[in-house]
């Protein structure tokens, strides 16, 4: 069977990631499958940095607005519906672009990962989360461990959810997530994947826009955001609402902390996020990594194509690509 050609960007918050996914989309006549988890909820968007339209740049994306806010998504959900909007893009010809940071997504497709098998428990999960709530991430990752040796040792603390979800399959259906990892890597892969990176070497570079950004959040209205999602019905403990930014700002609403003290555990905690997605996605040796503090936008880019060209990844939908970024050209439907 022939495989499907996907094109992956990936890297930390903050790096360029969604920029780039267009940039490249608009050059190789492609189409945007989105990778976030958060991106998915609609009426969240400027906490999870969701795309306008103007940058959009014209670029059919998807995965976006998927799920209202109170809904439950899981990795599962993800994973079925992404592989039909890659087959839907391939099969019009055009170029499917998997583009964003949650690494467990990212896996879900290139690793041909099945976590169909995944059955959730609602009521072991609410008392793992009121658990993590009293006693912190650490007593999950103490739970887990004797269940799964493996995936316990390469989450971190403040992975609440997923620790939760590896314990709830543990506990339903008695494997583990590092079995249905083994499983899937030994079925037949569906992608022929060209991976590229965006590291952000000096580090600090990267935590000083992270830092800005999430003013910037703040001053668009983040917290009006919040506000309103909270007072249309979304439970303070919806899964939707655990992403940074939204739960930090729950509390400065119910007057736990003040605006100030939440802007500034939002940026800890981004900061925190950013480091496990580059250690996420350092295991992974099929990326090619691009440095974007040692090169301008345009090396940037021009380095981004010269890797896809490797690969083979021509399949321009218009006789003439755009020449650069930015470029005017439109790509026919």
């Amino acid at each position: 069977m022939a495989l499907t050609d996907l094109l992956v960007i990936v890297g930390p918050t903050a790096s360029g990631k969604s920029r780039l996914a267009v940039q490249l989309a608009r050059r190789y006549g492609g189409e945007v499958v989105s990778c976030d988890s958060m991106q998915v909820y609609r009426g969240m968007n400027i906490g999870t940095a969701k795309p306008t339209p103007e940058d959009m740049e014209g670029v059919p994306h998807h995965m976006i607005d998927v799920v209202g806010p109170s809904e439950s998504f899981s990795v599962a959900d993800f994973a079925a519906l992404a592989r039909e909007a890659v087959a839907d893009i391939a099969r019009r010809g055009r170029l499917p672009v998997l583009a964003g940071g949650t690494g467990l997504y990212v896996s879900a497709l290139t690793d041909n990962t099945d976590f169909s098998r995944v059955k959730g428990d609602p009521r072991l999960r609410e008392a793992l989360r009121a658990l993590a709530q009293r006693e912190g991430g650490e007593r999950l990752l103490a739970m887990l461990a004797p269940l799964d040796a493996q995936t316990a040792a390469r989450l971190h603390p403040n992975d609440t959810g997923r620790i939760i979800r590896a314990i709830e399959l543990c506990s339903t259906t008695g494997t583990t997530m590092a079995q249905i990892a083994a499983d899937s890597h030994a079925q037949p892969p569906q992608y022929r994947l060209c991976m590229i990176g965006l590291g952000c070497e000096p580090r600090g570079k990267l935590y000083a826009r992270i830092d800005a950004r999430v003013d910037r959040m703040l001053a668009q209205g983040l917290r009006e955001e919040v506000r309103a999602l909270l007072e249309s019905g979304v439970r303070p403990d919806a899964t939707s609402m655990q992403a940074i930014g939204y739960k930090e700002l729950v509390g400065c609403l119910e007057g736990r902390e003040t605006l100030g003290e939440a802007a500034e555990t939002i940026k800890r905690e981004t900061r925190r996020y950013a480091k496990r997605q580059l250690t996420w996605f350092r295991r992974d040796a099929r990326i090619h990594w691009i440095d974007i503090f040692s090169l301008s936008d345009d090396k940037i880019y021009q380095n981004a194509c010269e890797t896809i060209e490797k690969y083979g990844f021509v399949c321009y939908n218009t006789s003439e690509p755009p020449e650069k970024p930015g470029s005017a050209a439109q790509w026919n439907e």
